[in-house]
């Protein structure tokens, strides 16, 4: 098999949230860390896009600002094209960026508002090439065409545009320089439906035409069974299962898989079982000790209560869950 494009293996990082020096030193209180992602593995192949969902807090976007290189690892290695971006030497570092982009969830946060349309997409062309303005101006204007939008708008500021073109400039932005892989921290999340469509359908459209790789976040699972090819399903911090798409969507193995799943409101009427959305998301500052979902799961024993699932292959699935490794249901 050929390498993946981007492995992930036991990557974490984890924020430091303590009060203060002065706090821990007059009160005694200890050293707090705040584990967002705790040991996270998984793999990406060319012209693939893995969605990863969960609820909110679960550590998505961590992951996502991992791959970027936004944030640092606490442990763990992460490999882009087989190497390991940890051990890359700065032109390496450069020579990556332009194969990786970032869409962000926000397009009326992450579009600077001072500048025009035609600057903020030639600012990647800017840093990593050496095209003169006029080759930039002609580039722009490409980029713009393919994203459904008119050359002409790169002389309009952001606050011209609605929020669907907003996020088409900043497809166009992450575009700019031929890119292999982009991560979409939630890119829909801030528009109406209707504008989401025509949103994904772009980026779709994209992907067939250019081959790209896609790492997709969101909590929308209507959105990611329209656009992922496998998902990865998260739960304070942790992957609990990762699977095609269809065979997830069919026949979910993880009890939380199973729960998310569950609140999709059943349209057709056909009285099949749910399971019934239970508790609330654990303190992630104080997460239960076992497998973090014990306090929520229907199916859960003492092993789970002491004993951190791993992720295990079960039928082409791979999950962690003792319930479903001792077949319990």
């Amino acid at each position: 098999m050929s390498t993946p494009l981007v492995e992930v293996k036991d990557a974490a990082r984890y924020f430091d949230v303590s009060p203060s020096w002065l706090e821990r030193a007059v009160y005694r209180k200890p050293k707090v860390l705040l584990r967002a992602v705790d040991g996270v593995s998984f793999s990406l192949k060319k012209g693939e896009t893995l969605a990863l969902v969960g609820e909110s807090g679960c550590g998505k976007s961590t992951v996502a600002r991992l791959l970027t290189g936004l944030y640092g690892l606490s442990q763990g290695t992460i490999k882009f094209d087989g190497m390991d971006i940890s051990t890359m030497t700065p032109s390496q570092k450069q020579a990556m960026r332009r194969r990786l982009q970032m869409i962000f969830q926000d397009p009326y946060a992450s579009l600077n508002p001072r500048w025009r349309v035609g600057r903020i997409i030639a600012e990647p062309l800017n840093t990593h090439t050496n095209l003169s303005a006029a080759e930039q101006t002609e580039r722009v204007s490409e980029l713009l065409t393919q994203v459904g939008l008119n050359p002409s708008d790169q002389n309009r500021y952001p606050h011209q545009f609605s929020g669907g073109q907003r996020q088409r400039i900043s497809i166009a932005r992450a575009l700019a320089l031929n890119p292999e892989f982009i991560v979409c921290d939630e890119p829909t999340s801030a528009l109406d439906v209707s504008v989401q469509a025509q949103v994904l359908n772009l980026m779709k459209d994209l992907q067939s035409q250019l081959g790209l790789s896609y790492l997709f976040i969101s909590h929308n699972l209507a959105v990611v069974h329209h656009v992922a090819d496998r998902v990865g399903v998260m739960y304070l911090g942790r992957l609990v299962e990762i699977a095609d798409r269809d065979a997830l969507f069919a026949t979910p193995r993880h009890p939380y898989t199973q729960m998310l799943l569950g609140a999709i409101p059943d349209m057709s009427g056909s009285g099949k079982a749910r399971t019934p959305v239970a508790g609330e998301v654990p303190n992630p500052l104080n997460p239960p000790s076992g497998c973090t979902f014990h306090p929520r799961c229907p199916l859960a024993n003492d092993r789970c209560k002491q004993e951190k699932p791993e992720l295990i292959d079960h039928h082409g699935i791979q999950v962690a869950c003792h319930a479903v490794e001792e077949g319990r249901s």
